[in-house]
């Protein structure tokens, strides 16, 4: 294969690259995504690792119009490592997306269980005051219809202790890593 041939095979294989970055290239990363010794940018966007991997090529088809054979050979390593980064990057996409739904559905168990901290709250409230009106209530038709609403009222404070359990125990167990 000659050198043009293998250069513009390179060109194609960028090109690839930066469309499947596309859509993902200006999503930000809490820290640098690649170590120093492979990519001189510190950015934290996939466009700008993009970006030094163009001028890299730029500067290999440079080097290989000179004929100085051995940056060549040290470009040419150097872009292919960056490419396969950046292509590894990609790969692992779908788990970092996964990550990041992980830490959602964290923030959903402590969003529920705040929620069904207060319904028990206003169902103990509520217990509270009809067992107040109970005492109050002159005809046994009243006290009886007042019982029913109490012992629905139970029911509905032990189910919803039950759903505190239960969130509680899946926050638990996302914490454990489990």
């Amino acid at each position: 294969m000659s050198t043009q041939t293998l250069l513009q095979s390179l060109e194609q294989q960028i090109e690839n690259l930066a469309r499947e970055i596309e859509p993902i290239a200006h999503a930000t990363a809490q820290q640098a995504r690649f170590d120093v010794a492979l990519f001189s940018t510190k950015g934290t966007r996939l466009r700008e690792y993009l970006v030094e991997v163009r001028t890299n090529f730029a500067q290999l088809c440079q080097v290989v119009n000179e004929n100085r054979s051995a940056q060549v050979a040290y470009v040419a390593e150097r872009l292919v490592s960056q490419i396969t980064a950046l292509q590894r990057e990609l790969a692992t996409q779908t788990l970092r997306k996964a990550d990041t739904q992980k830490e959602v559905k964290s923030s959903d168990f402590y969003s529920k269980l705040v929620e069904h901290q207060q319904y028990e709250r206003r169902i103990i409230a509520m217990i509270e005051d009809r067992e107040s009106q109970l005492g109050k209530l002159a005809t046994f038709k009243e006290q009886q219809h007042m019982q029913k609403e109490l012992a629905a009222l139970e029911g509905r404070l032990m189910r919803c202790r039950q759903a505190l359990i239960k969130i509680e125990r899946s926050i638990e167990r996302q914490e454990r890593g489990f």
